[in-house]
């Protein structure tokens, strides 16, 4: 049994007999990992679990706080509800279930019946449910599901009535977004180009193009309804609340810049419209009436505010004359707004935590709705939205969560303003116990973020208090108060929980995330470091008590941070990280992030992309260069990590052609459109 660190004997991976280089590179002695299937590195991760169960075997509190934490875990757990067509739906687990199954109930608060279990989907549990879509007239559920952890998805449909399956199979797809025509009879979906068979969890990601599926016909007659002349594009459909309008976002990365058209499906032959062109602005739309979009837009409002467009208007390069403000910028960040009862229900983030205003369609201040301190809207398991309503209905529905409380569901009246609370929280440590407060930290610039911190009331300040601080810092993302069973045993065993609103989030509005992302991305790592350096002379804790802890973004953080500081850290745990920039564009995944062409064109004076394999191949020739390895860990989101590694000029691409109703697409963006029904 190993009892300390100085026994571990690490399985060698640093291996020069297998080294890999390509242009622009040293040798990579670590190349041969990327190869998971072959029998060496098999053995290698084998040996490495086989090393890090023997060190946690000899853990002495591993036992107890295993029985805690299965204690934790088995609490109830609900979605929050959703109408549709007279119907109500949630995703609820009564504890330890694996997964959260589909309920349908006649109210939202009552007991209902199972729709849709993914326990059952599979003997051995491997199948999961990622998303789901109920069809407007509440009479269908399509599903997506995926195998063993891959994030391969294939859509199913349901039908509510009867829970059998309609033995529809949609296969390829990675998009978790399934949008029903507003008489029920199919949905829009994403697909990439299939893969090479047997290359199915090797190759990079194909194209993505959107068809519409009617539903009980084979996914093989489904009418292609866009495919981007680049490849590189990611489109999105959304139908209008009432049906009238289909509108399509193409994209080149997380973030804003989208270019969004439109189509009238009472007027296809009228084709595709530009209703905001590409661009470096954020355009959401939220809402419409008639010809009138309403827009969430960070254009001219770093916080965001929400405008008007009128669609018959033209369209030119950047046409802000022509859009109406409704809702102006506020000191608070606007992070999404919705179009319930006719009006708009805005959700502000103050310091990183939720506040809830209603405006009318002109703008007019209606109301806030009331919140407790220090906490955020929750969502549910199969990515509904963080607040749920209709456009036809008064009523809105939305969850509370905070670092002590698991959640509690809210009812809230448009009309009368009443809000009501539907259900507690299944969780909630005690407040008489537990506590949770803001500090601010100052970061190596003189940058003044905060940092929440949750502990036991009456904690001895003597410097040696365990700490975990969480963090992530990317893509735009905010990270605000949540509940987590591992958190709450934390602090039940007298840890505290310190997590951290770093630049790169969205918290703060487009500046803060501008602030930590590309050439500025090393203002994320600092901001870590300077939090624990503040944990340290808090009089708190000390370095050596400190661990740190990020998945995926944030996993890129601690291995950076780890890399840069060693000095801050007593532990660290990196979950997914995204580690090897200069590799990354050569993964199954990288596509994921999807570049645009601004930021491709990054200044030889920053080094071009930051140390990415793009950098040294596919660059202009007065960008090309080595990256030192620090850059190589200085951007999780750089431009050459969001396409392939190769160019796809010599791509094949499908000739544009007209649909069955005489449709032509307009240039460079669609190839086809869904005929009418016969």
């Amino acid at each position: 049994m190993v009892r300390n660190m100085s026994e571990l004997l690490f399985p060698p991976a640093n291996n020069r007999s297998k080294s890999g280089k390509a242009a622009g590179e040293d040798a990579d002695p670590f190349r041969w990992l990327e190869d998971s299937a072959s029998p060496e590195t098999t053995a290698w991760v084998s040996a490495q679990n086989e090393l890090t169960q023997a060190y946690l075997a000899g853990v002495p509190a591993r036992e107890a706080i295993r029985s805690r934490l299965t204690d934790r875990w088995d609490f109830a757990r609900a979605g929050v509800p959703f109408e549709r067509g007279g119907r109500w739906f949630a995703v609820r687990n009564p504890g330890r279930q694996d997964q959260p199954v589909l309920c349908v109930m006649d109210a939202p608060d009552a007991e209902g019946r199972v729709l849709l279990d993914p326990n059952v989907l599979a003997a051995d549990g491997t199948v999961a449910v990622s998303a789901v879509s109920v069809s407007p007239d509440g009479s269908k559920v399509a599903y997506a599901t995926s195998a063993s952890g891959s994030d391969w998805l294939t859509w199913q449909v349901r039908d509510v009535a009867s829970a059998a399956d309609l033995g529809d199979a949609l296969s390829w797809c990675k998009s978790g977004s399934a949008e029903w025509e507003k008489d029920s009879s199919g949905f829009y979906y994403a697909a990439m180009t299939p893969p090479r068979p047997g290359r199915e969890y090797r190759d990079a990601n194909g194209a993505m193009r959107i068809f519409f599926h009617w539903v009980g016909t084979p996914q093989h007659a489904d009418e292609l309804v866009v495919a981007p002349a680049d490849p590189a594009l990611y489109p999105e459909v959304t139908v209008s609340a009432d049906g009238r309008c289909l509108v399509l976002s193409l994209s080149r990365g997380i973030g804003p810049g989208a270019e969004l058209q439109w189509l009238d499906l009472r007027r296809r032959a009228a084709g595709w419209r530009v209703l905001v062109p590409a661009g470096d602005r954020l355009a959401e739309v939220i809402a419409s009436e008639g010809a009138t979009f309403y827009l969430l837009t960070d254009d001219g409002a770093g916080q965001r505010r929400i405008v008007a467009i009128d669609s018959a208007a033209p369209a030119g390069p950047h046409p802000p004359r022509l859009w109406r403000e409704v809702v102006p910028a506020a000191d608070d960040t606007l992070l999404e707004a919705h179009f319930f009862g006719g009006r708009l229900v805005c959700h502000y983030l103050r310091e990183a935590c939720s506040r809830l205003s209603v405006f009318e369609l002109d703008g007019t201040f209606v109301r806030d709705i009331p919140l407790p301190g220090l906490c955020t809207l929750g969502g549910s398991a199969v990515g509904h939205e963080l607040i749920t309503g209709t456009p036809e209905s008064d009523i809105v529905h939305f969850e509370v969560v905070s670092f002590t409380e698991s959640g509690r569901l809210y009812r809230h009246d448009l009309r009368s303003g009443q809000t009501t609370l539907m259900r507690a929280s299944a969780v909630s440590l005690d407040p008489a116990v537990f506590t949770t407060e803001r500090a601010e930290v100052t970061s190596a610039d003189g940058t003044v973020l905060p940092l929440f911190l949750t502990r036991r009331r009456g904690l001895p300040r003597r410097g040696d208090v365990p700490v975990l601080l969480y963090g992530y810092g990317g893509v735009g993302a905010c990270t605000t108060p949540s509940f987590s069973a591992a958190w709450a045993v934390w602090l039940e065993r007298g840890g505290m929980l310190a997590l951290a609103s770093l630049r790169g989030g969205g918290e703060y509005g487009r500046a803060w995330h501008d602030a930590g992302k590309l050439a500025n991305k090393q203002n994320v790592f600092d901001d870590f470091c300077a939090c624990a350096r503040w944990l340290a002379s808090s009089g708190w804790s000390r370095t050596d008590r400190i661990a740190i802890n990020g998945g995926s973004n944030g996993g890129l953080l601690v291995g950076t941070c780890l890399t840069q500081h060693p000095e801050l850290f007593g532990a660290a745990v990196a979950d997914v990280g995204v580690f090897d920039m200069l590799r990354f564009t050569t993964s199954r995944s990288a596509r994921g992030g999807r570049p645009s062409t601004e930021t491709r064109r990054i200044p030889s004076s920053i080094g071009g992309c930051a140390g990415t394999r793009r950098c040294t191949t596919c660059a202009p020739a007065a960008i090309r260069r080595l990256c030192s390895p620090r850059e190589i860990t200085t951007t999780a989101w750089c431009p050459a990590t969001r396409s392939s590694s190769r160019p796809r000029s010599s791509r094949r691409r499908e000739p544009a052609r007209p649909s069955c109703c005489g449709w032509r697409p307009a240039p460079g963006t669609a190839t086809g459109s869904r005929p009418r029904r016969p």
